[in-house]
């Protein structure tokens, strides 16, 4: 991802329970909307919140889900970092693949989320937790 950010304040969301994940995707979708992204970019935004904030939970143990406006190199668009402390990405590349999961799950959060946005990176190490940054331009 660039060096050239600008960027707002983030708005924080802590996710511990389920109704976090409902409340992250919320804000992420408004924030979506303020900055003029349209109805199916807004819900693209919104579902990658509630994987990335599931994931978080139900892997990590919950975490943090940031949202704000990026402005980089002229070009504008909505940054979302998703952070946990969990025990990391054991196999970070059949992770991201989809259709892959531990959990009896369908696989698709990591690897759909990575679809529906338009920059997607991620930073995990063992039991040093995952952190999931997701951009979507206007």
């Amino acid at each position: 991802m660039s060096s050239t950010l600008t960027s707002t304040q983030y708005e924080e969301t802590r996710v511990s329970e389920e109704l976090d994940i409902v409340s992250a995707r919320v804000k992420a979708k408004a924030r979506a909307e303020a900055l003029g992204f349209g109805y199916m970019d807004q819900t693209r935004i919104a579902t990658a919140v509630s994987e990335l904030a599931r994931n978080a939970l139900q892997f990590g143990g919950g975490g943090t889900v940031k949202v704000c406006q990026v402005v980089i190199e002229g070009k504008r668009g909505i940054e979302i970092v998703v952070e946990d402390k969990g025990p990391g990405i054991q196999n970070l590349e059949l992770a991201l693949k989809g259709g892959h999961s531990t959990s009896g799950g369908l696989g698709l959060g990591l690897s759909g989320s990575r679809r529906l946005m338009d920059e997607f990176n991620i930073e995990t190490a063992p039991n040093k937790g995952t952190t999931v940054t997701v951009r979507k331009w206007l």
